[in-house]
């Protein structure tokens, strides 16, 4: 019988939703060797944290975390909640044994995710292992564009273009949330949005991004105080509140491997719903990916004769693309919630073989750091800041078949009415 993984989830509304999904769906999918059990989930309002636990399937509902994290049915602890909380729970999950996955940005200063990553360091010692939540790492067309620049078919990589998308707050209407105060959330557009693309491009290339010249801006001060909240926003009522983060980020940077790159993250972007745009531009050729088209990678060989030489629209759904053998037949589509899918199987892979998954919490920490380096640019005339302290990148080997991102985890297998 396979042994089991218990799973407390801190935080029920959008991410810790679409985190439920993941805990809930990959078993049913992917052999796994530790079976996730769905233990219990915990919210500070009785009535609301109860109802979101029959709704998620979670077993069992706490209102404070520290006691989710004392429970002897929890080993795996799930950060799902704001910036300013993510520390406080980690460390403390961490020394109480537990496996921890948080959501990204890894904290809010350099200076917690400093303590952060100290405190994975020293429990990965002991057996006990940590991640932070970039999904996007996880999407098939993500993972073979890796697969593509760690196999040299881009050769010396020059350009990197990384943009973040969204609109959902361009409305100077659409009301106060915690993602738009500094205290809860860090930072605005720059680490909500932009922390994935910093991730997403260091990862696909292996490099690390060296330093960056700056601008923020902040479009609306002001907005209406909610009187409910939701998944992002809420619905506006009386009174204002003040806007204390940026709403968009603009910078360039220059990776280890001497490429220039430019980066955007905005919710300004009308018509973007969720627009993830990397374009990557090598001696030998050139690959681009949009999230609003996220099954399909764009590849250009530059080593084809100019006659037939093109971008080639490669349509990312057949068997012997990462992890796709588990889902459904050659050409059907995957969707948003499938990279936290994926996410729960690397993690859970990783620990049974006792191994630190990836991204870990030095990832995490590194992020953090252009994060800080972006936002003291952009306060100092947009001056070019080195991005200090950085640690060693992961090594970036080529992808197994259908198996983790990176290298860490064994194969997993397939259910046999999946192959």
């Amino acid at each position: 019988m396979t042994p089991t993984l218990g799973i407390g989830l801190v935080g029920y509304a959008f991410m810790g939703a679409a985190h439920s999904h993941a805990w809930r769906t990959a078993p049913h999918f992917f052999d796994l060797p530790l079976r996730p059990e769905l233990a219990v989930l915990a919210g500070r309002d009785p009535a609301k944290v109860a109802a979101a636990a029959g709704r998620l399937g979670w077993r069992g509902t706490e209102t404070d975390w520290r006691r989710l994290v004392e429970r002897d049915d929890v080993d795996l602890v799930d950060v799902c909640t704001p910036g300013n909380t993510h520390a406080e729970i980690a460390i403390a999950a961490l020394e109480a044994g537990k496996h921890v996955l948080c959501e990204k940005p890894l904290a809010n200063s350099v200076a917690e995710a400093e303590a952060m990553a100290e405190a994975a360091a020293k429990a990965a010692a002991r057996g006990v292992r940590s991640m932070v939540g970039f999904t996007y790492r996880r999407v098939p067309a993500v993972a073979l564009a890796r697969k593509l620049v760690a196999d040299g078919r881009l050769g010396e990589i020059r350009h990197v273009r990384a943009q973040y998308l969204q609109d959902w707050i361009a409305d100077p209407a659409a009301p106060m949330s915690w993602r738009l105060e500094k205290d809860k959330a860090g930072s605005g557009a720059l680490g909500d949005i932009g922390a994935h693309v910093i991730d997403l491009t260091q990862h696909i290339t292996g490099q690390a991004i060296t330093g960056v010249s700056a601008t923020l801006e902040t479009f609306v001060t002001e907005r209406p105080l909610p009187t409910e909240t939701g998944k992002l926003g809420g619905v506006g009522g009386s009174g204002t509140g003040r806007v204390t983060v940026d709403d968009a980020a603009v910078f360039l940077g220059r990776f280890t491997g001497g490429a220039l790159a430019v980066f955007e993250a905005t919710r300004f972007a009308l018509g973007r719903k969720n627009g993830i745009r990397i374009e990557i531009n090598g001696s030998r050729g050139s690959l681009a990916f949009d999230f609003e088209d996220m099954n399909v990678l764009q590849f250009f060989d530059g080593d084809e004769p100019a006659e037939t030489a093109g971008f080639r629209r490669i349509i990312v759904t057949e068997p012997e693309h990462p992890y796709v053998g588990a889902w459904w037949p050659a050409g059907h589509g995957l969707g948003y919630e499938h990279g936290f899918t994926h996410q729960v199987v690397d993690l859970v892979t990783a620990i049974a073989a006792g191994q630190d998954p990836a991204p870990s919490f030095a990832d995490g920490l590194q992020v953090q750091r252009v994060l800080d380096a972006v936002e003291r640019s952009a306060s100092d005339s947009s001056r070019w800041t080195p991005i200090e302290d950085e640690g060693p990148r992961p090594p970036h080997r080529s992808q197994a078949r259908g198996g983790a991102l990176d290298g860490a985890a064994p194969q997993i297998e397939l259910r046999e009415d999946h192959r």
